[in-house]
């Protein structure tokens, strides 16, 4: 049981959780504005502004440069490792969706309202590298204001 509550207390843990599930909640009110619509299924969606996995990875490198040091090797792994997951957020994932994007677009025109069982792919999977950089800047001022850091005192 200790164990638990030790990584639940962890600040480490806690305040990228809280930044990702904070992104979340504002995709949710952009797209409830946008569309003028409330939809709760794109709030554990992916894709969207901002990016709450970019949030999640900004909040723990900086955390850890804030509880470790900035020239830490921890925070050198914290830090890569946010750049493959933000690179990989507006890359990869963005061309999958894009790809998605232009199967629907093919099959929707080959079986011209036909009746067909398959789903149509997921088209929001990625980001655009404006949707990553907001959701790296909402988890570093996360950090920032919800982690005391004995380097910046």
């Amino acid at each position: 049981m200790q164990v638990l509550i030790e990584i639940f207390t962890n600040r480490l843990i806690a305040i990228p959780l809280f930044a990702c599930i904070f992104a979340q909640v504002i995709k949710v009110s952009v797209d409830t504005i946008t569309n003028k619509k409330f939809s709760f299924r794109y709030l554990v969606s992916t894709g969207g502004m901002p990016s709450s996995h970019s949030a999640l990875v900004g909040a723990l490198a900086t955390g850890v440069g804030q509880t470790l040091g900035w020239s830490s090797p921890e925070f050198a792994i914290a830090s890569i490792f946010a750049g493959i997951v933000m690179y990989d957020a507006a890359g990869v994932r963005q061309a999958a969706g894009k790809q998605a994007k232009i199967l629907n677009q093919i099959m929707d025109e080959l079986l011209n309202n036909e009746d067909f069982s398959e789903e149509k792919l997921k088209e929001l999977l990625g980001h655009t590298p404006f949707q990553v950089v907001v959701g790296l800047l909402l988890g570093i001022i996360s950090s920032i204001f919800l982690l005391p850091s004995p380097f910046l005192q």
